[in-house]
């Protein structure tokens, strides 16, 4: 018996592993990756990407997290990098791509510190305090904006569309937008708080991008149930059903026996009566369109025609909220309780043919806390495309007011983080000092990249930024248009504060949990273990 030492096998065979620093080496190159592919999308001047699917649909657009989720990426470091995008949208609804690219560029920048050995639990904590000096710089730069300053919030919502598919009409846009906005908000505790779903976008094919409309009241994707009920009702008074309009079924299994045609007769005009008296419960109310989340017995739409009652059935839950939002009418479970004083009221309720399809519009709600935005254009591309344009403006808006501050654009916050960080580095011991510096250097990426995308010299152009910055104008950022430094607020290119503050969170906090990673165990591809049972010495003979 020879003193061999057995190998110990505690992983199944199949499972690959990668340790140290190659597992740091590839994990960073994979988020790199991931951020290259969406840098050239950032700014007004960036460009689009075409995306085909497996089934050929074709995405055409410059949203980061769409991009993103479109590219179905496998690897597991890329993944948490697109998480960050989705986070980001979910939270503010714009900045993924700068929040992605400013994540890549932390790992890029700490790759070199790695190389010189620091730890990376020490770039981890320079990281950190670098993220928290970073938002405390943030908030100071911030100015204040509420509901009242109108023009602002329009600067803002067109700076998000800019570079988008809606860019030519955001003018247009920008004001229904931030009058939808305006039209929902409420305050509370001495906050503005916009719900995304008070603010209903629809789009259709059809048309072109001027003729999307601001409607203050809601578009419903149903036609009236009945050929002979009248097309638009003006001055409506709008009775919303959550029951149906028909004899219900028993709950059981149960059988009636007819033993004469009489009997059935009987039967019959009694379900008509029982229908009759429904409909005449709603007529009394004095409604004269009927919005129900169930269905209607054809027998049951006859009689609302003869009354020239208009309505429409199988309304989703949702719609009928947001109807109560708008017409200030209350939905109802019992035909008991329709009463004049729960009918929602409208100055016009109407069928209009949208593209190849029949809608119901409630137009001229008086104070609507829900309206709906109805996007047109040419294909159904483009629609796709600027409503990403037209949910990133809300967002943001949203995001302004939660917060309540608002930065100027064009790389300038970046810059003024990025100096301030320098400082701040300086007054740091230990190696600390040297991720803190690798940080600022990474929020120089976002006007490098805007400088890069507008064919200018991204070497020169940072360098005037620089100076500009040094001499105390914090708004100094690139005018992709011009190709020059100039004041950012003056040129009413603005941002909600929370994109910044999101996009550096996000960033910073996935950069530390990939670099704190030094082992990647990828299970095997079979699926069952193989081999002797985890744990055990392998014996040569068994499998391995």
């Amino acid at each position: 018996m020879s003193n061999q030492i057995q190998p110990i096998f505690i992983l199944p065979e199949g499972t690959q592993r990668t340790q140290g620093r190659n597992a740091q080496r590839l994990n960073i190159e994979a988020a790199k990756l991931v951020a290259d592919q969406v840098r050239s999308t950032l700014g007004p001047k960036g460009m689009d990407k075409m995306i085909v699917d497996s089934l050929g649909d074709v995405t055409i657009t410059n949203d980061g997290v769409t991009i993103l989720e479109e590219m179905n990426i496998e690897h597991p470091a890329a993944k948490m990098i697109v998480e960050i995008a989705k986070t980001q949208e979910s939270e503010v609804g714009d900045g993924t791509t700068t929040a992605v690219i400013l994540a890549g560029e932390l790992l890029k920048n700490a790759e070199g510190l790695l190389e010189q050995n620091i730890h990376p639990t020490v770039i981890a904590r320079g990281y950190r305090l670098a993220a928290q000096k970073a938002i405390e710089l943030l908030n100071a730069i911030g100015e204040e904006v509420s509901l009242k300053n109108k023009d602002l919030l329009k600067n803002i919502a067109t700076t998000a569309m800019t570079g988008k598919g809606a860019e030519a009409q955001r003018e247009s846009l920008a004001d229904k937008i931030v009058q939808a906005v305006i039209e929902t908000a409420e305050e509370y505790e001495g906050k503005t708080l916009v719900n995304l779903e008070n603010i209903k976008i629809e789009k259709k094919a059809g048309g072109s991008i001027e003729d999307t409309e601001l409607i203050k009241g809601i578009v419903l994707d149903k036609e009236r149930v009945h050929g002979a009920m009248p097309k638009r009702i003006e001055n409506a008074k709008i009775a919303l059903l959550d029951t149906a309009i028909e004899i219900k079924d028993t709950e059981t299994d149960a059988k009636i026996s007819i033993t004469d045609p009489s009997q059935m007769q009987a039967f019959l005009d009694q379900e008509e009566r029982m229908l009759r008296k429904m409909v005449d419960k709603i007529i009394q109310s004095g409604a004269n369109v009927v919005l129900c989340q169930k269905g209607i017995d054809d027998m049951a739409q006859h009689f609302l025609a003869k009354q020239g009652i208009y309505a429409c059935r199988r309304v989703k839950k949702s719609d009928m909220d947001s109807l109560a939002l708008a017409t200030g009418g209350s939905v109802t479970s019992t035909l008991e309780d329709l009463t004049p004083q729960i009918l929602g009221k409208a100055a016009l309720v109407e069928e209009q043919k949208v593209g190849d399809e029949q809608m119901t519009f409630v137009r001229g709600c008086k104070n609507p806390k829900a309206v709906t935005i109805l996007i047109h254009g040419g294909t159904s591309h483009i629609v796709d495309e600027v409503k990403r344009a037209v949910d990133d403006a809300v967002g943001d808006l949203r995001a302004t007011l939660s917060v309540g501050k608002v930065v100027a654009g064009g790389g300038s916050p970046e810059m003024e983080v990025s100096k301030g960080l320098k400082k701040y580095a300086n007054s740091l011991e230990g190696k600390e000092q040297l991720a803190v510096q690798a940080f600022a250097h990474a929020m120089e990426v976002v006007p490098r990249t805007l400088a890069e995308s507008a064919g200018l010299d991204p070497i020169d152009t940072l360098a005037e930024l620089k100076s500009s910055h040094d001499k105390g104008q914090t708004w100094a950022g690139i005018d992709v248009f011009s190709g020059k430094v100039k004041d950012m607020w003056k040129e009413k290119v603005l941002e909600p504060l929370k994109v910044k503050t999101q996009a550096v969170k996000a960033a910073s906090e996935v950069a530390v949990m990939i670099l704190r990673i030094d082992d990647v165990i990828a299970g095997s591809s079979k699926g069952m273990p193989q081999g002797p049972p985890p744990g055990m010495g392998g014996m040569p003979d068994m499998g391995m």
